[in-house]
């Protein structure tokens, strides 16, 4: 793994490929794998970004297969109508990467179905389509599904009593929440595809301190992050090095289902793909397993039953959503 850089995916032809998030990281993201032979669909809610997006990857990779497709991660229905329309369209999808988020706005906004923003976008959105997507990826060739979290998942804490922040907002604390989540996830998803054979490498990563226009996007381009993204540019890593644990946890033989890996170097905040370390807080299989039925019940979405997972405390929750 040492200095892994995109110069060691594999060739990714004939492998189907989801990302979402049309800059940035994604955009990293979907070159590279077009550039290894991959059919890739960068899914996000702005289309003019993302035929822009394909048309810059198309300018540099003469043969991409690449194309996108709308997908608000904010709203269920988008959510649902994307899964539908991909099922109809594909036979399977190899690899789904889970990395558009929204960072720290300012004051607390909701979703079309009134999650808070940050954990209804970055967990609760990436969760139902992960879901909806379900019968495409365990239909893949050794599929994987890669979920985003960040070096911020470290301060992070699931407030079961408060997951939409609507007693208070603080935007920090509340991003790291949502990213701690999607750690849990992964790290969930994982046990219950190897109790139920889904098949499936569910595997999480963390780009460090990455330059891309997530600060400003939702801070803002005045607001004091927004202001240090643009005047201290040389402390954030470019995209295309923060993409690498992405891309090595998507592509790489030596890549493993369950594991964490993000940048190598000064506290993981830059550097090549290695071994990140979990935070206590997302090992706690009790707490990820109360996290996934909520999600159920939010989302209204249902994975294929992994009963064994499912801890005899939590066993009346989903009795009473009719799951046991």
């Amino acid at each position: 793994m040492t200095h892994w850089t995109t110069s060691n995916i594999p060739p990714q032809d004939g492998r189907t490929v989801v990302v979402t998030g049309t800059g940035g990281l994604g955009f990293e993201d979907a070159s590279a794998l077009a550039r290894a032979g991959a059919h890739v669909i960068i899914a996000g809610r702005n289309p003019k970004k993302g035929t822009e997006a394909v048309a810059r990857i198309r300018q540099s990779v003469s043969k991409a297969h690449v194309g996108f497709m709308a997908l608000d991660l904010a709203s269920l229905d988008s959510i649902e109508a994307f899964g539908e329309s991909l099922r109809r369209s594909l036979d399977r999808v190899d690899v789904l990467i889970n990395n558009a988020a929204v960072m720290s706005p300012p004051m607390r906004q909701v979703t079309a179905d009134g999650f808070e923003l940050q954990f209804g976008t970055n967990h609760l959105g990436h969760f139902a389509l992960t879901a909806q997507l379900m019968p495409l990826l365990r239909k893949g060739n050794q599929p994987r599904v890669i979920s985003l979290s960040s070096v911020a998942a470290r301060s992070g804490a699931i407030d079961f009593d408060n997951l939409q922040a609507e007693r208070s907002y603080k935007p920090m604390p509340v991003y790291s929440q949502s990213k701690l989540a999607c750690l849990m996830f992964a790290l969930e998803l994982q046990r219950r595809s190897d109790d139920a054979g889904w098949g499936i490498q569910s595997i999480a990563a963390h780009p460090g301190i990455s330059r891309t226009d997530l600060l400003p996007n939702g801070a803002g381009t005045w607001s004091v992050p927004g202001v240090m993204r643009r005047t201290l540019w040389f402390l954030f890593q470019p995209a295309a090095q923060g993409a690498l644990p992405t891309l090595f946890a998507a592509t790489s033989p030596q890549a493993q289902g369950g594991m964490y890996y993000g940048p190598d170097k000064l506290g993981e905040t830059r550097g090549h793909p290695t071994i990140a370390k979990v935070p206590p807080q997302a090992m706690d299989p009790g707490a990820a397993a109360r996290l996934w039925i909520e999600s159920e019940r939010l989302t209204n979405v249902e994975f294929p039953l992994a009963k064994s997972r499912v801890p005899a405390s939590l066993r009346p929750i989903e009795e009473s959503l009719g799951r046991v």
